[in-house]
């Protein structure tokens, strides 16, 4: 599953751009949390809203993870220097960042949750499943691999960032979401650097796209929420809204509000389908996928 007034996903010059320069660390400073000032939280207009706890919640603890994995990616891409050199050293600390930035804003609003215990028991069993046998074996795969994550995240923080009013959460889930989709752009860039020499075809493309999507409703997201349910509620109230209502409860109001003609486009640009096919199926296959997350 792995988000507030409607903006528009900007990733129409994605084809434009040209390939990393060097290690692709950017050159203008990151954002901080300092920049953000939690002391202006509207805590009463979100206090009472299960939904963004949850969402909130499940979000941080798989951000707060992002180091796990990304040590089996920069393994897994110690051929190709350029871009382990950009995982390590901004990818990581920018997702690690988003983590640190979630839990301060959860903890600020609900400071009765047990945020650390939680996401002790979200880890436990969420590290063993980070392996690098869970990578694809092709380099160029994986890289489109990562680009149906990003994709998943960028639109997730922009339907958090439309489920409220509340100009801290609004700001935060801006933020993030612009960094994820400059971390599509990194690994979509990439994808196409490494496929220029390995040529893959559409079909082992799709099929790379296809294993990942599968994933994405039964993977971390699933993990961290249901550890952020266990930790939220008592066996008594826990009985009164099992953790399977409040899944698809969820999973029906981020279905209705993620920008899905962007995530078809964003999913379909590693295939590099000529732009009449793209323009032909790009609103069909967004209506499916709609139903698909709304069922």
């Amino acid at each position: 599953m792995t988000s507030p007034k409607k903006f528009t996903m900007d990733c129409s010059n994605l084809p434009a751009i040209a390939a990393p320069a060097h290690s692709g660390v950017r050159d203008t400073p990151h954002w901080t949390l300092d920049w953000i000032d939690f002391s202006r939280i509207r805590i009463e207009t979100v206090h009472d809203n299960d939904d963004l706890f949850y969402l909130l919640v499940s979000a941080s603890f798989v951000e707060s993870g992002s180091d796990t994995y990304t040590r089996n990616l920069v393994a897994h891409f110690d051929t190709h220097p350029q871009i382990a050199d950009w995982l390590q050293h901004q990818w990581e600390p920018e997702e690690l960042q988003h983590g640190r930035a979630l839990r301060t804003y959860v903890q600020t609003v609900w400071p009765d949750f047990d945020w650390e215990a939680a996401y002790a028991a979200f880890f436990a069993e969420y590290a063993p499943l980070c392996t690098v046998e869970e990578l694809e074996d092709d380099r160029a795969l994986e890289l489109v691999a990562r680009c149906v994550v990003e994709t998943g995240t960028a639109t997730y923080y922009q339907t958090l960032r439309d489920l409220t009013a509340e100009p801290v959460l609004t700001e935060l889930a801006e933020r993030i979401r612009l960094d994820e989709v400059q971390h599509y752009k990194h690994f979509y860039r990439y994808f196409r650097q490494l496929n220029a020499e390995r040529g893959l075809s559409r079909a082992r493309i799709f099929g790379a796209l296809k294993r990942r999507l599968n994933e994405l409703r039964t993977s971390d997201a699933d993990i961290a929420l249901r550890h952020a349910w266990a930790f939220r509620h008592s066996p008594a109230e826990a009985d009164e809204m099992p953790f399977e209502q409040v899944c698809q409860r969820l999973y029906h109001r981020v279905g209705a509000l993620l920008p899905m003609e962007q995530a078809v486009k964003m999913l379909l640009r590693p295939l590099a389908l000529p732009h009449r096919m793209e323009h032909i199926i790009e609103r069909p296959l967004a209506c499916i996928a709609r139903r698909v997350m709304t069922a």
